[in-house]
């Protein structure tokens, strides 16, 4: 232990569209301290089953106790809780009760503004063998974690599955799961994937040899959603770094290194503009469906079947692609 005589804490960086028209600072104000009427409990190895809270359960004020984390959220979902900040410490493994072998945060019409963040406490917090899944959500973060061995049904070490708003995950691990049934799934399904959701920063995560790492958007989406991927280290993982359908997606400031497949992938009129990133020896930087990298020399493409979207590329380093063509 030690003591000292002064302490400056600084607020995470803030920038992306998580904070266009709304906040995704879950449980904290912008300048980083703790909301005033938040509730904050401590998720550990001993006490993952047992750990409990008294929740606003309706507009009269009224609370009912929950015990164990899954069961907790579940009455957060009537949308009047107070904001809930959950700090974890160490490595936590399955928890008792689950969602299909996740820990869910599922919103309800009231969509459970107040805030919730999820957050690592010290240097070795790690969500070991389950996944965090947002459903119909507003004002989430996941902060300071290492995921690994993920082994529940989506799959994915964070997922946003739908209908969610104003949602940051920053400064986590990623480590990849456990395979999957399919040919594609050895290092497990996904990593951060993002579907049906807008207004969504993800930031300063380090991404450790994943097969799939940032899935965006699935077939059929026609409404705008917005999303910025910034300061995302993609170390030796092989490809989505993000794939992008129907979406508006800034990624800049990320490093690829070593990505044995593709770096950024376009397709399903979506619209991405690719600003300062640093590629190191990524196979493709950058691939639109059916056109330039995808079809270069043969024509047939690659990278998908499906139509391309469009990418405009600005500042970007490129160093030991196998290819990269654009069009200026």
């Amino acid at each position: 232990a030690s003591v000292t005589e002064s302490l400056s804490v600084m607020a995470y960086d803030r920038t992306g569209f998580a904070w266009v028209d709304g906040t995704s600072s879950g449980a904290y104000n912008e300048d980083g301290t703790l909301k005033e009427n938040a509730d904050v409990i401590y998720v550990t190895p001993d006490n993952k089953d047992t750990v409990s809270l008294a929740v606003v359960k309706d507009a009269k004020g009224n609370k009912q106790t929950a015990t164990g984390l899954q069961n907790i959220l579940d009455l957060v979902k009537k949308g009047y809780a107070n904001p809930l900040d959950i700090r974890m410490i160490g490595n936590i493994t399955d928890f008792a009760v689950m969602d299909h072998g996740d820990i869910v945060v599922d919103g309800s019409s009231k969509g459970n503004t107040n805030g919730v963040t999820f957050e690592g406490i010290g240097e070795d917090a790690t969500a070991n063998g389950w996944g965090i899944r947002l459903k119909n959500v507003s004002n989430v973060e996941v902060r300071n974690i290492g995921f690994m061995n993920c082994d529940s049904e989506e799959g994915d070490d964070v997922g946003l599955q739908q209908g969610n708003d104003h949602v940051w995950v920053h400064n986590c691990d990623m480590f990849y799961g456990d395979a999957g049934s399919d040919a594609d799934q050895v290092k497990g399904d996904g990593a951060l994937d993002c579907k049906r959701s807008t207004y969504i920063t993800f930031s300063y995560n380090h991404f450790w040899d994943n097969g799939k790492c940032n899935l965006l958007g699935l077939k059929g989406e026609s409404d705008d959603m917005y999303i910025t991927y910034h300061h995302n280290w993609y170390d030796h993982s092989d490809s989505r770094h993000p794939r992008v359908r129907s979406y508006s997606a800034h990624v800049y400031n990320n490093y690829y290194d070593g990505n044995s497949k593709y770096g950024i992938g376009a397709c399903l009129a979506s619209s991405v503009f690719a600003e300062n990133n640093y590629f190191r020896n990524c196979k493709y930087p950058m691939m639109i469906s059916e056109q330039g990298s995808d079809v270069y020399g043969s024509n047939v493409g690659t990278f998908s079947s499906e139509n391309g979207g469009m990418i405009k590329a600005c500042g970007n380093v490129i160093f030991g692609a196998a290819r990269f063509v654009d069009q200026t």
